[in-house]
């Protein structure tokens, strides 16, 4: 199994990267995907969400409004912090269920959005970082997210800077470009995945170009 950790700046383009690398043959570990489901309605973790910031944080249907919690935690790094410390474990432990459950020679993606910020790259055998310009970032969230363009920025000034994830990259994707370029770019970086994993004895060799 070669274990990949696949991180970007919010805006960046990184689910869509994960979804191109799942058409290529990777088993996607979805960390966002994941910490929805440890807070859905009757977890624990929303349980421990609503006694940590109280019931404002919750929908009329009692499910979590993520815009409210989102609105307080990432103008707080305190309250951010504490958010972090009842979601990623939850996170952490289902993820790693995932992972074992894929098959030997697969190529495990893990989906992590705070992989700079919380340290993880050693976990991983190689780490994608997705790159992209703030001022791409910033067009992206405002114009198709449609945040105000304050909420955009604090949510970027949230994460790690783009020069300490670029510290940590094995691989980066610059995906300051349009669509079909960054479908072969995706697709070069696969092959050198399976170039990698078949060095590492994991799996079979990739066809001849």
């Amino acid at each position: 199994m070669l274990k990949v950790g696949l991180t970007g700046g919010i805006g960046a383009g990184k689910s869509e990267v994960s979804r191109l690398l799942v058409a290529c043959g990777a088993v996607l570990v979805d960390a966002d995907r994941i910490a929805r489901e440890v807070v859905a309605p009757g977890t624990p973790g929303l349980a421990a969400v609503v006694e940590a910031f109280g019931e404002d944080v919750l929908t009329a249907d009692g499910a979590l409004d993520r815009p409210k919690l989102g609105s307080i935690v990432f103008a707080d790094p305190g309250k951010l912090a504490v958010l972090n410390s009842i979601v990623h474990p939850l996170v952490g432990a289902r993820s790693h269920e995932l992972e074992s459950a894929a098959a030997e020679d697969a190529v495990v993606v893990h989906d992590v959005p705070l992989l700079t910020e919380n340290g993880l790259a050693p976990l991983y055998d190689v780490v994608i970082v997705v790159d992209a310009s703030p001022e791409t970032q910033l067009d992206r969230l405002v114009r198709l997210r449609g945040m105000t363009e304050a909420d955009a920025r604090a949510r970027m000034a949230a994460q790690a800077t783009r020069e300490k994830r670029l510290e940590i990259a094995d691989v980066v994707i610059d995906n300051d470009v349009p669509l079909p370029e960054l479908e072969r770019r995706v697709k070069d970086v696969w092959a050198d995945l399976l170039r990698r994993a078949h060095a590492r004895g994991t799996a079979p060799r990739p066809p001849e170009e």
